[in-house]
């Protein structure tokens, strides 16, 4: 099956994790349904119907980072059967995507993290204390979701402060701890070892019951934690991530540092960030100078 074969081109050669290949499948599920529907096979797409399909999408209401991404899918999806020889033509090469509106990141501003971070350090039940070390970690590094999930202990180096974590497509990236950071993991892992679960993981973070900690998981422990301090609809563990870079930006760290921090491929997908720290400069100017 095409599809298959697709999928695991991306898994093995391409080494895209989980989340990528999961928005790669509902993409191609998606468009596979529409074929059913126009009573064509994947070989016999032109131009003509690729553009009738996104379309489809738009007049359905699907916004326009969906219509790109499910653009940018299949335009892959038919590279690859260009390759393996199925087809000659890429029906979706000559799309160009839509125009995005610019969106600032969402995040939590600092003094509010540290208030909620500094209630929750001494509680002392093995709960409590992974919850703890879930946001910790994440804000305190900047990691993404996917890279947390992927922590084991050893991949902490307490005497240098530092940390090496996995990133997309595998590439590796030391980033640096703070003391009660340090502190927060050694007590945690303590803590840990004294559940004696059975068969447990060696991943760092873990369920009540020792078993590999999940998406869905550390999604509710960041959204139940944030609500405390915020009413904002979006409390996902990413804002999280935004709030460590923006963060570090507005206390004039360098942008290409803060690139390295956070694993990124390029600068573009930083510069996000320096749209924030603008938007605080206004409102401080706005505040303190007198003919504003």
């Amino acid at each position: 099956m095409l599809r298959r074969k697709f999928y695991s081109y991306l898994e093995f050669e391409k080494r895209y994790s989980k989340h990528t290949l999961t928005a790669y499948a509902n993409d191609l599920s998606m468009y596979y349904t529409f074929l059913q529907e126009i009573e064509l096979e994947d070989k016999e797409v032109k131009y003509r119907e690729a553009r009738f399909f996104l379309s489809s999408l738009r007049e359905k209401g699907r916004s326009v980072t969906s219509i790109n991404r499910m653009t940018s899918s299949l335009r892959s999806f038919y590279r690859f059967l260009q390759r393996e020889g199925f087809v000659e033509k890429n029906p979706f090469a000559q799309i160009k995507a839509l125009k995005e509106p610019k969106k600032l990141p969402v995040i939590i501003e600092k003094e509010k993290m540290v208030a909620l971070l500094d209630h929750f350090s001494d509680k002392t039940d093995f709960a409590s204390k992974r919850n703890y070390v879930v946001l910790e970690l994440l804000f305190g590094t900047g990691i993404r979701l996917s890279e947390l999930l992927q922590l084991k202990y050893t991949d902490f180096d307490f005497l240098g402060k530092k940390i090496l974590i996995l990133g997309k497509r595998n590439k590796q990236r030391y980033v640096p701890l703070y003391p009660t950071l340090v502190k927060a993991v050694e007590e945690y892992e303590e803590l840990k070892q004294k559940q004696n679960f059975e068969g447990v993981t060696n991943k760092l973070i873990v369920t009540n019951k020792g078993k590999e900690a999940y998406p869905k998981m550390i999604y509710n422990i960041v959204k139940n934690h944030l609500e405390i301090v915020t009413s904002q609809k979006n409390r996902s563990p990413h804002i999280l991530r935004h709030s460590f870079a923006t963060s570090l930006l507005n206390e004039g760290a360098d942008l290409n540092a803060i690139k390295e921090l956070l694993g990124h491929a390029g600068l573009a997908a930083t510069q996000i960030y320096t749209h924030n720290s603008v938007e605080r400069l206004k409102s401080i100017y706005k505040q303190a100078h007198p003919k504003a």
